[in-house]
């Protein structure tokens, strides 16, 4: 009995040591899987998380967190006091501007920088988000052609916003300077720089010059950002101008990010400025690059015309910049019939025929067939180096239409 007894207690043996190998196999499994689960929770956590998306869709105020773009540029905070010294108290004789957000005050700061401060004067939801969009999104993106945001205010009473100094103001002040108007500020009527008394003259170089780099402010905002940020409110009075002329893009209150889907489109409420919205979204609410696109060739006919986009007081048919202009622009004969009288023939026809060109396919009432801004940046790029390099050579950099070349 006693060998039987033996080869008993060795099968148990064995059947022990199965079981405590299987049940160390199954806890090394268990262990694997939970440390693989906890590796693609971390991992997937943090692909996603610099996409989290606040809904911004249906909030015109959005922390604009998932455009992916470089920038190493900070944001000063400053407080109201910091800023009512910089500017002498908010001082009448220091406003420059007036804008949709408010009153845009000249400022000078500590260290001796010139700065433009916008003072919110806009009660209410809209006012703040405008606010908040303009300081979120503009603390992402970082280009030569847009204007720089120094720094900003947001106390309990008081939203304000610190810009780079630009020392020639709104291209609208230089096209329409007697129509540019004077402000009235508790009763006191004053004119803002850049208005009659201090406007120049654009000659043709400096309006090709303006042209390109605006369009190279709205090429980085559609091109270079993803996705897509829609400025939505792109006119002449948000093209300012440095002190040798030198263009930026501004005012970003409006600005929207579009649909990263080629052909997509964002719907939200039709906001902008009369004369410069895509018909498309005034009808319909559907928003893209595209209506960046017309808004833009608006702005080139009024540096080809000087003329405003919507002006009722002039005679039947000529009221609406665009309707009027349209059917002139590619025909070379009619097309010098609607230039501005103030450069006074002083421009290459070659160049107006193509400039006119480029502004009939942007405001085509058709947003397909408009072209990229891409394209527009290439198709000027051209022009503006035969300036530079003639001036190079001491030649005149503008000549008379009627003795310019035919294209």
């Amino acid at each position: 009995m006693e060998p039987a007894e033996g080869s008993d207690k060795r099968e148990e043996r064995v059947a022990l040591l199965v079981i405590l190998l299987l049940a160390s196999l199954s806890l090394s499994s268990l262990l694997l899987v939970f440390s693989y689960y906890c590796y693609l929770s971390n991992k997937v956590s943090k692909r996603f998380k610099p996409h989290k998306r606040v809904n911004y869709e249906d909030k015109e105020c959005s922390s604009i967190a998932n455009i992916q773009v470089a920038t190493d540029k900070g944001l000063q905070v400053f407080t109201y006091k910091q800023l009512h010294s910089a500017t002498g108290g908010f001082g009448k004789s220091n406003v420059i501007g007036h804008g949709g957000f408010g009153l845009v005050y000249r400022g000078v700061l500590q260290d001796g920088r010139k700065v433009a401060v916008k003072l919110m004067d806009r009660a209410g939801r809209q006012g703040e988000e405008e606010f908040d969009v303009e300081v979120e999104l503009l603390s992402r993106l970082s280009s030569p052609y847009l204007l720089a945001l120094v720094g900003y205010c947001s106390e309990i009473k008081h939203k304000i916003l610190v810009y780079e100094f630009m020392a020639n103001g709104g291209l609208q002040e230089h096209l329409y300077p007697i129509s540019v108007m004077t402000l009235l500020i508790d009763g006191a009527c004053f004119k803002t720089a850049g208005s009659s008394a201090s406007a120049s003259k654009l000659d043709w170089e400096t309006r090709l010059r303006i042209a390109l780099e605006a369009a190279k402010g709205l090429e980085y905002l559609h091109e270079h950002v993803s996705p897509p940020v829609i400025h939505r409110d792109f006119k002449s009075s948000n093209i300012l101008l440095d002190k040798s002329f030198h263009a930026k893009v501004s005012d970003f209150g409006l600005a929207k990010l579009g649909s990263d889907k080629a052909g997509g489109h964002v719907s939200t409420r039709v906001l902008g400025t009369q004369g410069y919205v895509a018909p498309e979204y005034a009808l319909t609410g559907h928003l893209t690059t595209k209506s960046d696109v017309y808004s833009y060739g608006v702005v080139l006919l009024e540096l080809l015309t000087g003329r405003v986009p919507v002006d009722m007081k002039r005679p039947p048919g000529e009221g609406v910049l665009v309707s009027w202009a349209l059917p002139q622009l590619t025909d070379r004969d009619k097309v010098v019939e609607i230039m501005d009288p103030a450069l006074e023939g002083q421009y290459s026809m070659k160049e107006v025929i193509q400039v006119a060109a480029i502004a009939a396919m942007c405001v085509q009432p058709e947003a397909d067939y408009r072209p990229l801004m891409a394209d527009v940046v290439q198709s000027l790029v051209p022009l503006v180096k035969h300036h530079r390099a003639t001036s190079k050579v001491g030649s005149c950099s503008s000549f008379h239409a009627t003795q310019s070349p035919k294209a």
